[in-house]
């Protein structure tokens, strides 16, 4: 498709977890729109984030917007990648392919253990997570 803004580079987010307790986390998440990072004290702050961030790239865009031919989509300047960061507790990297049904769609990847599994909701996403962390927790 000539005019393609978007790589794959927008579809890679890394989310460090630097703490973790009984299903509480806090930490950092990474994406090449984000060469700083965001840092996040809770679940739903992660949440708030990561919605953010796909809303001001409008990419994946929400099922829920309109489209039209009218206005193109807002062209992003590329930033450097961030360097590789690693989370205390866990890193994750994290695909959202789609945002449909209110929810995101993709495919998160557990760096420390070596897994991959796709998810079709943020619940889903979160108790992936949840469960990477938890095994972590109870044999480290």
């Amino acid at each position: 498709m000539p005019g393609r803004i978007y790589g794959n580079e927008y579809r890679v987010t890394t989310v460090c977890v630097d703490h973790y307790h009984r299903g509480a986390v806090s930490g950092r998440l990474y994406h090449s729109y984000l060469p700083d990072g965001a840092e996040f004290a809770s679940l739903l702050e992660f949440f708030r984030e990561m919605e953010d961030l796909l809303d001001e790239m409008s990419f994946p865009q929400s099922f829920t917007a309109v489209r039209s031919f009218s206005e193109p989509p807002p062209r992003l300047e590329k930033p450097p990648g961030p360097a590789v960061q690693e989370g205390r507790c866990g890193t994750f990297l994290l695909r959202i392919l789609f945002r449909q049904n209110a929810s995101w769609q993709g495919s998160v990847t557990w760096l420390e253990g070596h897994r991959e599994e796709s998810f079709r909701s943020a619940l889903e996403l979160s108790l992936l997570m949840d469960s990477a962390l938890r095994n972590r927790e109870e044999t480290g």
